[in-house]
């Protein structure tokens, strides 16, 4: 819950420091993890560094720091509450529905 009171800028330069300290622990030069995750050094420098990235460029990241598992805890599978499940008779919802009066 502490990214609640931050900015977008100081999240992005915790996750950035995250990546770093992953690659650190990992004794992976800034290179070669560029090299591995097909991206450049430059790139790889201004993730850390916290500057805004793609996704994807993340995620070349956490697979090449063996990683990727950590999406799950990131933006875990959402659920489906058991009354949904009820309304819905076992299926899965197709969008959302606007606002109701009444």
């Amino acid at each position: 819950m502490i990214f609640q009171k931050l900015t977008d800028d100081e999240v992005l330069a915790e996750l950035g420091g995250r990546l770093r300290r992953y690659r650190l622990q990992g004794n992976i030069r800034q290179a070669e993890l560029a090299r591995i995750a097909g991206i450049s050094l430059r790139t790889l420098g201004n993730i850390e560094r916290g500057k805004d990235v793609q996704l994807g460029t993340v995620i070349r990241i956490l697979r090449a720091l063996g990683r990727l598992d950590s999406l799950d805890a990131f933006l875990p599978e959402a659920g489906v509450s058991p009354m949904e499940l009820l309304r819905s008779h076992g299926r899965s919802r197709q969008r959302a529905g606007g606002p109701r009066n009444g």
